[in-house]
């Protein structure tokens, strides 16, 4: 279903813009492929993610043809396929029962004798593959290239070490430039073609909701995704998803009290600026459970305003907040290149705004940003961390340092890689609990076994059978006119 949403999407896209094409066989078509979602998808939330794919991936299809990438005679060739594979409602699928057979003495002892690596996706008695699909090219690139440097950068001082259980440890990136369309293929050459044991460290919202059901439906393991968001922090929790750090929600709704306790503002000063979609929409949910316990049980009228992923549109946005009278700070669920556009054309109408940021927003990249516009621009700009602070002196961060110098030199620390590199080590932690035999339910038996495993971080990791997210703790920085981040007592 998720292959249907993202690559009929795009074909359909194609051909609504091609004039020799039908417009009721297109609506059809479209009709068609919502009709199969909504019918095939166990839960709600599942319906909207897939949704949300397939308007993306129409665009996509349009943009293909606009830009000339996609003639129309190709197009229509893909859409006639389309309409013949595609079914009219989904057909169940019948599974034969399994026939006994009679297995030899001789049959049992060499199937007995193949080393139990051998059957292990991403295993051999070397090595062991983990894959990840992240944003390496577009506007979130910085943030994907970060998380593969601290998650290559823990592999490669585990190697060193000697290796886990014997075995090298190695990181296979596939680049999904943060749009959902292209999740899919990454993580099917990742499964297909690399034959990864499971997935570590992905990147974004939106892109994780394309991941995980592939992921999910090959119980494989999905561990560490930079994301916040509650489609990855279910109850129960899903069997293979584990995270390492505090959700969007638990990020908005810390800065949000803060804002009001610490900071003493009313909760009506208050707005969002957010993606306008699942990222967003995650981080939004935190300010609205803050205000709800704000307000005595009524979140009251949160005014959100928003831009579209992959774009620095922030233009109605600014002009709904011209709309708000005495609004004092801005909690923002946004990137890097969208939130510091938006510091940048609110500054001179709101000098005294105050900004926050959730850590998906790439402290650094976004830093970087701003001192590029001068320092007034750094003044007042909060970001919250599932990481301590990268210029402190614990003893997870010196061993960071010192290893992201030895594999990385050059490289400055920055939040995201160290975000990757204690993803990592936790996951390499587990991969040793679970003995040179390991396979994927083994690992998970490690990891959800694992009680106060104690990295340095000033907070414990804990998981259990109904605990998957390792981290709860959030730190508060702030930006000072250097462009540095201090710390800020968030309580």
């Amino acid at each position: 279903m998720v292959r249907l949403a993202a690559r009929g999407g795009q074909v359909i896209g194609a051909a609504s813009g091609c004039r020799e094409i039908a417009s009721s066989r297109i609506k059809s078509m479209k009709d068609r492929v919502i009709a199969l979602i909504e019918s095939s998808a166990v839960r709600r939330e599942d319906v909207t993610f897939l949704i949300e794919m397939f308007e993306s991936s129409l665009a996509a299809g349009q943009r293909a043809i606009t830009t000339a990438q996609v003639a129309c005679d190709s197009a229509e060739r893909d859409f006639a396929a389309l309409e013949r594979s595609t079914p009219q409602q989904p057909e169940p699928v019948a599974v034969p029962a399994p026939q006994p057979q009679r297995v030899s003495p001789s049959t049992t002892a060499a199937i007995t004798a193949i080393p139990a690596t051998s059957i292990v996706r991403g295993l051999t008695e070397k090595e062991i593959r983990f894959g990840m699909a992240a944003a390496l090219s577009g506007s979130a690139k910085e943030l994907g290239t970060q998380m593969k440097i601290g998650v290559e950068t823990a592999f490669n001082a585990a190697n060193d070490a000697g290796g886990i259980n014997g075995r090298q440890v190695k990181l296979i990136a596939a680049d999904d430039g943060y749009e959902p369309v292209r999740t899919a293929e990454a993580m099917k050459q990742l499964y297909e073609k690399d034959q990864v044991f499971g997935i570590v460290g992905n990147v974004g919202t939106p892109t994780s909701a394309v991941a995980l059901p592939y992921a999910l439906e090959r119980r494989m393991l999905f561990f560490g995704a930079f994301t916040g968001a509650g489609l990855l922090r279910k109850d129960p929790p899903d069997r293979y998803v584990f995270n390492y750090r505090a959700s969007y929600a638990e990020e908005t709704e810390a800065v949000v009290r803060y804002l009001v306790k610490v900071r003493r503002l009313k909760p009506e000063q208050i707005v969002v600026f957010a993606q306008q979609d699942s990222f967003g929409d995650s981080g939004f949910a935190g300010v609205e459970k803050a205000m709800r316990n704000l307000r005595g049980g009524d979140a009251g009228v949160i005014v959100r305003l928003g831009y579209k992923r992959n774009t620095v549109d922030v233009d109605p946005a600014i002009a709904q907040l011209k709309l708000q009278p005495g609004i004092r700070a801005v909690v923002m669920v946004a990137t890097y290149r969208a939130a510091a556009k938006f510091i940048e054309k609110t500054k001179a109408v709101f000098p005294q705004l105050i900004y926050t940021n959730v850590s998906f927003v790439g402290s650094t990249a976004l830093a970087e940003e701003l001192l590029l516009l001068g320092p007034k621009f750094t003044t007042n700009v909060i970001v919250t961390q599932v990481v301590p602070a990268v210029n402190d002196y614990s003893s997870v961060i010196l061993d960071y340092k010192n290893a992201l110098a030895k594999y990385f030199p050059g490289t400055a620390p920055d939040y995201v890689s160290l975000e990757g590199y204690i993803c990592a080590s936790v996951l390499l932690e587990g991969v040793r609990r679970a003995g040179p035999q390991i396979d994927t339910e083994k690992l998970v038996e490690a990891l959800e076994s694992m009680k106060d495993f104690d990295m340095g971080l000033g907070a414990l990791i804990n998981y259990s059978r109904s605990e998957h997210q390792g981290s709860h703790r959030i730190w508060g920085t702030q930006l000072d006119e250097n462009g540095k981040f201090q710390s800020v007592d968030l309580q």
